[in-house]
């Protein structure tokens, strides 16, 4: 990987190799874009294949994170961390705590947060060595489990999307069709319940699929069976590339709106469910509730202030949708643009404030 041609291609400003031999750490910390403010990005430890392999995903994630902190309206940048090791075996406080001397050296370019193979408790050695980390222990002022407010915006950005296809954002009566029943989808359904709507729900765990049905009245189906319901929604909240060549003939609703991560496996499979007439609320929009109320954690948590910020989704879904009108693309193209679009206002701005600034000096300076 020739990697300075890649952060040229891609536009990014800086990558960080961490080493601390006694405690085994390997760390890649990527900087995409600090535009808008910080780069905020959790940390993930992974077992990877090679080096190669861990700083791709590094700087892949990190980008994806300036798009997801941009359409959220937050004022941070894209970042990401990956540690090379085993989550299950390879941890150690001597680790965390290098690793959050490092973040300390940055001072204040990144903030880190959970991921996967990473906990709560490893944020909390981190925050013994830098405040420059979100999604500590609640004792320390954090905001605790994001499910509950990853699952309110997922309601609220579903919402919108249903008035883009049906004429209303009521969701009372429509049948929702739920791929995976985890931590965050259980409280998206409690949220559809109340309001009406009749769920079709699979998940591998049986126990979390019974739960389901007993509070909510779903009806259970086999996760192969999920796809060609008869439903108004689709809503993945459980493994990502579940619209791709297989699934999409089966499909039957009108809306695809979840919290799972990268669902279209493809670009192209955007492209197909736009011709066919599907509002796809793009998933880094939708989902983005757990970072919004992560960052809140950097001016001292307050719930109600994080949940009114996430309500927005709502706005951010409906403003795709009219980009996606306005020039003739899928929704997912819409999205990035919406972020990119955000970050050159910015970027500009910044610009001909400094612009003006070199006048007002070098007028002062001819005098």
């Amino acid at each position: 990987m020739e990697i300075f041609k890649y952060l040229e291609k891609y536009d990014y400003e800086q990558v960080v190799f961490c080493q601390d031999k006694q405690s085994g750490l390997k760390a890649i910390i990527a900087i995409h874009d600090t535009t808008l403010g910080p780069a905020l990005g959790g940390t993930r430890m992974w077992t990877y294949a090679s080096e190669e392999a861990a700083i791709e995903d590094a700087l892949r994630l990190a980008k994806g994170m300036t798009y997801k902190n941009a359409a959220a309206g937050l004022n941070l940048g894209g970042g990401k961390t990956v540690i090379i090791g085993d989550p299950r075996k390879d941890k150690n406080e001597e680790m965390f705590r290098a690793f959050g001397r490092y973040i300390q050296g940055l001072n204040g370019r990144y903030i880190t947060a959970e991921d996967v193979g990473t906990t709560v408790a490893d944020m909390d050695l981190i925050h013994e060595e830098t405040d420059y980390v979100t999604g500590i222990s609640p004792a320390f002022g954090s905001s605790g489990n994001p499910s509950p407010v990853t699952a309110y915006g997922v309601y609220r950005g579903m919402k919108a999307a249903a008035k883009e296809a049906f004429g209303t954002d009521s969701l009372e009566g429509k049948t929702i069709a739920i791929q995976g029943v985890g931590n965050v989808a259980y409280t998206l359904c409690r949220y559809l319940h109340e309001e009406g709507a009749q769920l079709i729900v699979t998940d591998i765990n049986k126990e979390a699929v019974n739960r389901a049905v007993e509070e909510f009245g779903a009806r259970a189906v086999d996760p192969d069976d999920i796809y060609g319901v008869e439903c108004d929604i689709y809503a993945p909240c459980a493994l990502g590339a579940t619209v791709n060549d297989e699934t999409i003939p089966h499909l039957r609703a009108k809306v695809i709106a979840g919290s799972a991560n990268n669902q279209l496996k493809d670009t192209k499979h955007g492209d197909i469910i736009h011709e066919m007439g599907i509002v796809y609320a793009p998933d880094y929009v939708i989902n983005a509730g757990g970072v919004i109320n992560v960052a809140d954690e950097l001016y001292g948590y307050n719930h109600e202030r994080a949940m009114k910020k996430v309500e927005t989704i709502y706005n951010s879904i409906e403003k795709i949708i009219d980009i996606s009108k306005r020039d003739g693309v899928p929704t997912y193209v819409a999205a990035d643009r919406m972020a990119e679009e955000r970050i050159e206002r910015v970027r500009n701005s910044r610009s001909q404030f400094l612009q003006n600034g070199h006048h007002i000096l070098s007028r002062r300076r001819s005098r």
